[in-house]
């Protein structure tokens, strides 16, 4: 933990209040609140993980768009577009799965199949709250936030 704070980290916060909506909150309430309970405890899970996985992939990303010889995404997209990069498909393919890979460890893991999965994974299969990712609600509907 970085001084001057002493515990708790940030991090185990996050971590508390969302197994406390992801257990007592959802587990106590109906309806809409639940559904709500339910996006906010999955939100919390992917703070947590943006908490762990953030500085490495922000490094990681640095190192992509260096390899690629452009400053940030915008540029990025911009070199796409005037065709830069028409000789070096499969080597920009590859650079922009590694980036949907880290925004998927971070939205939501479970989309990710085995092959792009890290060796040991996040543990929780999607959300952090023990369900696999499912934010679904009492009507089965499902979202997509994460």
């Amino acid at each position: 933990m970085a001084e001057p704070h002493d515990a708790p980290s940030i991090g185990e916060m996050v971590d508390a209040v969302r197994e406390w909506i992801a257990g007592d909150v959802v587990n106590g309430t109906e309806g809409r609140l639940r559904f709500h309970a339910r996006v906010a405890a999955n939100m919390l899970a992917m703070v947590e993980r943006e908490l762990r996985l953030g500085p490495a992939q922000a490094a990681a990303h640095r190192q992509r768009l260096k390899q690629l010889g452009v400053a940030d995404d915008t540029e990025l997209a911009a070199a796409i577009r005037a065709g830069r990069f028409d000789d070096r498909g499969e080597e920009l393919r590859a650079l922009l799965r590694a980036s949907v890979v880290d925004k998927l460890l971070v939205a939501n893991p479970g989309y990710l199949d085995g092959a792009d999965r890290p060796a040991g994974g996040d543990g929780d299969g999607g959300d952090g709250d023990g369900d696999g990712g499912d934010t679904s609600s009492d009507t089965g509907t499902d979202t997509a936030t994460g």
